[in-house]
């Protein structure tokens, strides 16, 4: 797992076993209240397509909150879930 110390807009961001990156991704602009953050998962990350930065996948969830650290403890159980992020990915039709 990473947590990003940084006030870019990823707030965390981890590889799972078979590959994907499982991110936190802000969303709204840094100083913007509410703060609002997407949980997604990149499949292409690794691939060449993916390290040009082509476009960003579809949100599995979305929350808002007073901080990054809210949204980032309201998203983190679901992003270190592999098995809750397969079914979630399934029912959005993203796998």
């Amino acid at each position: 797992m990473t947590r990003k110390s940084n006030p870019g807009p990823i707030l965390y961001e981890r590889f799972m076993p078979s590959g994907p990156v499982v991110r936190v991704r802000r969303t709204s602009a840094v100083g913007q209240l509410p703060v609002v953050a997407v949980l997604e998962v990149d499949r292409r990350a690794s691939s060449p397509r993916g390290s040009r930065g082509a476009g960003t996948p579809p949100p599995l969830l979305e929350v808002e909150g007073p901080t990054d650290d809210d949204v980032l403890d309201r998203l983190r159980p679901h992003a270190e879930n592999d098995s809750l992020l397969s079914r979630m990915m399934v029912e959005k039709g993203i796998r």
